[in-house]
């Protein structure tokens, strides 16, 4: 399963163009939601041991918690909230996304679709595949 879910992200990485794609589930006992799984492109830093973000309050999150899905085109615009902005800068500056929950039962877990740098444009096409991934991981998990 560990590597369906590895293709999975890394398609999911290509089909965007994007920086990172995380997937973090809701595992006992652990920092809340952990990235288990990620794909990287080259050059860009991993989250798998990051753990100063507290997400419980972040607003994606919080969005993500209650079953919708988040694109930002421009990520620094999106909050005046400053711990919002320690995220983006702690997760290499996080400058567009595309949060969606893995909804199982309740949300088990939060694929993330990061571009680093600079705001971008979400095409449907890339949205709609994020839809598609999170479906396909909605039955391995």
């Amino acid at each position: 399963m560990p590597d369906e879910i590895d293709a999975i992200l890394s398609d999911l990485l290509a089909r965007t163009r994007a920086s990172r794609v995380t997937l973090r589930q809701n595992v006992a006992g652990e920092y809340a939601f952990p990235v288990t799984h990620e794909a990287l492109a080259r050059g860009v830093g991993s989250l798998r041991a990051e753990r100063t973000v507290d997400l419980r309050t972040q607003p994606v999150a919080v969005e993500v918690a209650a079953g919708r899905q988040v694109v930002q085109d421009d990520s620094a615009a999106a909050y005046d909230d400053p711990a919002y902005h320690r995220m983006r800068e702690v997760y290499g500056g996080l400058a567009a996304q595309i949060v969606t929950p893995v909804v199982r039962d309740g949300v088990v877990g939060i694929v993330s679709v990061h571009h680093l740098g600079e705001a971008r444009h979400w095409s449907d096409e890339e949205i709609a595949a994020c839809r598609d991934a999170v479906a396909r991981l909605a039955e391995l998990l």
